[in-house]
């Protein structure tokens, strides 16, 4: 065989190369948006910057990059597009910011893991994906989807003793009563898992929209815009004082800037950019690695309390979401027309 020469090496690990990365800016959405909500700022008066950041920081690359081959824009493709704009700055974010003010931005992370096994069983339901049940890469992936669902609930309902870890030491004790999230922390978990299934709907749908509109820079400062038009519209419904609308140079600054530029636009972009080769599923297989750098730096930074009830379930998460990703994305290609998977 002969050897491969450095580009088509940096192509196959491009991939990876690009996941792994958008881990760490995602765990840096989770830091500075939990600091940021600690400190009141409105969870909708950010993701409505959020979302405007993103679109005004993307929308020049995508008008002088893609003026080439930006496709027409159809009614049914704006349709779609207002669609993921609900489901993901709408939905997702909203539920997840408040459901992480229940909890915490590890614990947030963590549930965050279902994200694939839901992707999964939604591709199924849509017919975007196939399950053979009576071979094993079927049942794997069957097996993988309850051991997720099996781990969240672990989440949700035992939490046990706190882990002491660096400078939570100094902030955690041994008794949990008194910590204010322990009152609505069933609470925080099902806002957290319903942002969980929008962030999966936006999946499923962004992978058969880019199929549709392969401008990815484009499409992702379209979504952004749609984003930031309707969550404008929540807020100003939610908001009505202007102060709450007020940014100074602190933490209400940082947060929506970086999360509009990374979170928002980079993550969509960079999305789409690796869906078109590996498909929805691949992408959200290296959820697990931002649950870990969340919990270190929530454990750090935020002076967050661990839970063992939290670790236990992180783990079972993690080995179900690569029982549903290992045996399944190699074995799936889209087809670009039909909205289908083929087998390679």
């Amino acid at each position: 065989m002969g050897k491969l020469c450095p580009s088509e090496v940096f192509n196959k690990v491009k991939p990876y190369l690009l996941m792994v990365s958008l881990q760490f800016g995602t765990a840096g959405l989770y830091i500075i948006s939990m600091a940021t909500l600690n400190r009141g700022m409105s969870r909708c008066v950010l993701i409505v910057y959020r979302n405007a950041v993103a679109a005004l920081v993307i929308s020049p690359f995508a008008l002088v990059l893609e003026r080439k081959i930006r496709p027409k824009m159809t009614f049914s493709i704006f349709l779609q597009i207002m669609a993921l704009g609900f489901l993901e700055p709408i939905l997702d974010q909203n539920f997840a910011y408040l459901g992480m003010t229940y909890t915490s931005a590890s614990f947030t992370s963590a549930i965050m893991n279902a994200v694939p096994s839901v992707t999964f069983v939604m591709a199924v339901i849509f017919r975007i994906d196939r399950v053979k049940i009576r071979e094993i890469p079927g049942l794997v992936k069957i097996v993988g989807t309850i051991v997720t669902f099996a781990g969240a609930l672990v989440m949700t309902l035992y939490k046990g003793p706190i882990i002491n870890m660096i400078r939570s030491r100094n902030h955690a004790s041994s008794g949990t009563a008194d910590d204010p999230s322990d009152k609505h922390w069933v609470t925080g978990t099902i806002f957290i898992l319903i942002g969980c299934c929008a962030w999966s709907a936006f999946y499923i749908l962004q992978s058969i929209t880019i199929k549709k509109y392969p401008a990815e820079l484009s499409l992702s400062s379209l979504i952004c815009l749609m984003g930031a038009v309707q969550s404008a519209a929540v807020a100003l419904v939610a908001e009505r004082h202007p102060a709450a609308w007020a940014v100074g140079w602190d933490s209400r600054l940082l947060a929506p800037v970086y999360t509009g530029v990374i979170s928002s636009g980079v993550t969509y972009y960079v999305q789409g950019l690796v869906m078109k080769t590996r498909g929805p599923v691949f992408v959200t297989a290296f959820n697990p690695l931002c649950m870990i750098i969340v919990a270190a730096l929530g454990t750090i930074i935020l002076a967050e309390k661990l839970y063992l009830g939290s670790i236990i379930g992180g783990i079972v998460i993690a080995f179900g979401l690569y029982s549903v990703v290992l045996k399944g994305w190699q074995k799936c290609r889209i087809r670009p027309r039909m909205g289908k998977l083929d087998q390679p």
